[in-house]
């Protein structure tokens, strides 16, 4: 028996050093989009983002760093390998983590990717059966569904976890709220995909950025998410339980805009992932964000402190605009 720390965190434009497309690490394309948002931004302060990100998230799980996170707005491999290593060289134990990286279409060049520790979990081969990108729909490119199937070491129990960042609120809640209602729909149905091709049994995780909250319309009548675990044990159609709906009910958020709390980084587990009879179960409670103390503002808003760049002021002792999320998972036997 042995649990599992999954984590969750938008790491707010995490983006390579200005030239790195003479590089070979930026496409033309990527570098028109961002244009001069990238002007200034050295391979130190590149570095130093890096740094302060890797001490909260070696912070996770006591200290022992997460065994298995998602991020999001990350621009390539490169950064989320340094992230990696950063990490690493911040724990008392080092951890064998490896990299899933999607490069996604999104305008900006913002993907997701996960690290997991390869001594608990694999990746099975071959990686073009287990790794898959969800097109969300839209007249400009978005980011893409991240689809992984990992498999844990200790039981050989298959976790299909699928990363969320959806289009943003820009231009209006809701304005833009259709493409998250595409994107909910979008996850829904992979959901229900993976369960159909792999298997009544398989337990499935969707994590990320929604860009809305947990009673919003994409969510609850598009994903199908509930804040009810015995309702989705007891579904026949697909329902993914919300575990952040308790979250939602709290004075604080994962993310502050113009000082007003939203809870947009959730994690939703299916009814394979519920109960404590099931071989590979969350751990009723374990949902959180992570509020790492110097990343917290001390002023009247507890926000997170932003990094900043890419066009905004740069603080060098701060982190994200995002809070991570925090869940446990539970195996048996």
């Amino acid at each position: 028996m042995r649990d599992y720390v999954v984590a969750w965190w938008n790491l707010e434009n995490l983006f390579d050093e200005e030239g790195a497309e003479a590089l070979g690490r930026r496409p033309e394309k990527v570098a028109r989009a961002i244009g001069k948002g990238v002007v200034g931004w050295t391979p130190a302060l590149r570095d130093r983002k890096i740094a302060q990100l890797a001490t909260v998230v070696a912070g996770m799980n006591d200290g022992a760093g997460p065994d298995l996170l998602g991020v999001c707005e990350v621009e390539n491999r490169f950064v989320v390998d340094r992230l990696r290593d950063r990490v690493n060289a911040a724990l008392p134990a080092p951890r064998r983590y490896e990299v899933v990286h999607a490069d996604t279409d999104d305008a900006r060049g913002i993907d997701v990717a996960f690290l997991y520790d390869a001594d608990l979990f694999r990746v099975p081969e071959p990686r073009d059966e287990a790794v898959f990108f969800h097109v969300v729909m839209r007249r400009n490119a978005t980011r893409e569904i991240v689809q992984v199937t990992f498999e844990t070491l200790a039981g050989g129990r298959r976790l299909v976890v699928l990363g969320n960042h959806w289009p943003s609120r820009s231009g209006g809640r809701l304005e833009s709220a259709g493409y998250r209602a595409i994107a909910g729909e979008t996850l829904g149905y992979f959901h229900q995909r993976a369960m159909e091709v792999l298997g009544a049994d398989t337990a499935v995780l969707a994590m990320g950025d929604f860009n809305d909250e947990p009673f919003d319309a994409s969510l609850v009548q598009h994903a199908l998410s509930t804040r009810q675990a015995v309702k989705v044990r007891k579904a026949r159609t697909h329902l993914l339980w919300n575990l952040m709906w308790p979250v939602a009910g709290e004075p604080e958020g994962t993310f502050y805009f113009d000082n007003e709390p939203n809870v947009l980084d959730q994690i939703l587990v299916n009814r394979n992932l519920v109960g404590e009879d099931a071989p590979l179960h969350v751990v009723p409670g374990s949902a959180q964000v992570h509020r790492h103390p110097a990343m917290v503002d001390t002023g009247a808003y507890p926000r997170p402190l932003p990094f900043g760049g890419m066009g905004k002021p740069v603080d060098e002792d701060g982190y994200s605009d995002h809070f991570p999320v925090i869940t446990v998972l539970h195996e048996t036997g």
